[in-house]
This record gives C-alpha cells, sequence and structure tokens, in this order.
C-alpha cells in the first residue's frame, strides 16, 4: 500500500534529499581539489615527486601492480587478515563483555588486568607473536585482534553497564531472570554502542593488521609499504598507503549499511 504524504514532509524530504546531494557534492569536491593540488605542487616543482610522489605517479604505480598480476593479491592477503581478525575481535570482546557483566565478582577480578592490556603498546610484543605464531598469517591475525578485543571489551562493558538500574529494577519485579534481563533490555539497549564499536574496530583492524605486516610479512599492503621503504620507492608506499584509505573507508561504509539496517528494522 503506497503511503500518502502531507505537502510539509514532501518538502521536508526534498529538503533532505537536497542536503544530502549538498554534502556529497561538497565531499568528491574537496578531494578533487586536494589531488588537483598535489598534482599541481608536484608538476610545478613546489614540492620534490620523489619525496611526495603524485596521483599521476600513484596511478601508473597501481597500474603497474595490475599488469604483473600482484596488486589483487596483496590487497586479498591483507584484506583476508584485516577481516579475520575483526570478527575474532568483536566476537571474543563481546562475549568477555557479557561475561564481565553477568559476574560482578568476575569483572572485579579481571578489570585491571583488562586496563593494563590495553595500555599496553602491543608492538611490544612482535617478538613474541613471531616466536609464538611463526612468520605467516597467523601472527598477523593474532597481532589484529590483540589490537582490536579489549577495545570492544571495553565499549561493550560500558555500553552493558549503562544499562537502565530502573528498567532493570522493574523486570527484576516482574520475575525475570537474568538472562531475560540481558536479552529483552541490556543486549537492545546497547545496539547503538556495538555499532559505534564497529566504527572503531574498522580502524583498530586495519591498524593492527598492518603493524602486524610490519613485524612480519612476506605478502601484503604492509609488506608493499616496507619493501617500498626500504628500497626507496616512495611511490609504491603512496600507493599502497591510498588502496588502505579505500578499503578502510569501503569496510566503514559497510558498518554503516548494517546501521541503517538495524535502525530501520528497529523502526519496522
Amino acid at each position: 500500500m503506497k503511503k500518502e504524504f502531507s505537502k510539509e514532509h514532501r518538502q521536508y524530504l526534498a529538503k533532505k534529499k537536497r542536503n544530502l546531494a549538498l554534502i556529497w557534492v561538497c565531499r568528491i569536491g574537496i578531494l578533487l581539489l586536494l589531488l588537483g593540488l598535489w598534482e599541481m605542487a608536484a608538476s610545478l616543482g613546489w614540492a620534490d615527486p620523489f619525496l611526495t610522489s603524485s596521483p599521476s605517479r600513484i596511478a601508473v604505480t597501481i597500474a603497474s601492480l595490475y599488469a604483473d598480476g600482484s596488486l589483487f593479491y596483496h590487497i586479498g592477503v591483507t584484506l583476508l587478515e584485516t577481516i579475520i581478525g575483526f570478527v575474532i575481535a568483536v566476537a571474543v570482546g563481546c562475549a568477555v563483555a557479557l561475561l564481565l557483566w553477568w559476574s560482578e565478582t568476575v569483572k572485579r577480578v579481571l578489570e585491571p588486568y583488562i586496563v593494563v592490556l590495553n595500555a599496553l603498546p602491543k608492538i611490544a610484543l612482535g617478538p613474541l607473536i613471531i616466536i609464538w605464531f611463526g612468520t605467516g598469517s597467523t601472527a598477523i591475525v593474532f597481532m589484529t585482534v590483540l589490537v582490536g578485543v579489549i577495545v570492544a571489551t571495553l565499549h561493550m562493558l560500558t555500553a552493558f553497564m549503562a544499562t537502565d538500574e530502573n528498567k532493570i529494577l522493574l523486570l527484576r519485579s516482574m520475575g525475570a531472570s537474568k538472562f531475560q534481563i540481558l536479552r529483552k533490555l541490556v543486549i537492545p539497549s546497547s545496539l547503538p554502542a556495538f555499532i559505534s564499536m564497529l566504527k572503531v574496530n574498522v580502524g583498530m583492524a586495519w591498524i593492527g593488521s598492518i603493524m602486524g605486516e610490519y613485524i612480519v610479512s612476506r605478502a601484503g599492503l604492509g609488506y608493499l609499504i616496507v619493501y617500498g621503504g626500504q628500497v626507496f620507492k616512495l611511490d609504491l608506499v603512496m600507493s599502497a598507503t591510498c588502496i588502505l584509505c579505500v578499503l578502510a573507508a569501503g569496510m566503514y561504509a559497510l558498518v554503516v549499511l548494517l546501521e541503517k539496517l538495524i535502525v530501520k528494522d528497529a523502526e519496522s
């Protein structure tokens, strides 16, 4: 059945569409302006293109990687490691947060250790990770999980603990069990925080995977960055960095899409 909107509502929706279109035009315009200024600075000698590269040189480098068949191989290696680490970090973080919310005793015992692990520079564990997991993708995935799991745990624990106490008391007075309170109140009220945690952990996952590839890798975008820096192929470094930006933006966009689907489902 087709919905009928009032004239004012149609005007409001049209204004929202115009604002959204304006936002996208501004975003694309700023990006094109920055790329144009970058290219101009390199072409006119305002900046040394050997040190700063340029959009045209980056395009040529990416085309050469595509031509020799290594572009999608390196992208696939890093993307797979990042996604696996991201999923494991989110799943383990949420499970640990649920455990800490469920038992106050466990929370009080483990909380200091979680705080210390969160403050620990993960890169310091690099030599140990190599010894434990070798020089393959497993070590990189573990680094990705290590970077993201504490963030996921702290975000979700804070969200669980912020649940309205009055609503919890109301459900308890009606005879609800702790599991029912968790399923009916705590988890639904924590969905916005869950989406926020996913957005944060997208960045953490890329940081973890690239950090792992810096330490130990034989393929991937982090490997290209390290190799390019070692042999002074800065066009390769900038190309891999730009590809990382595109991939991270795409992963973030998927989380935003998930957020819209959840909000739409909750409203319906």
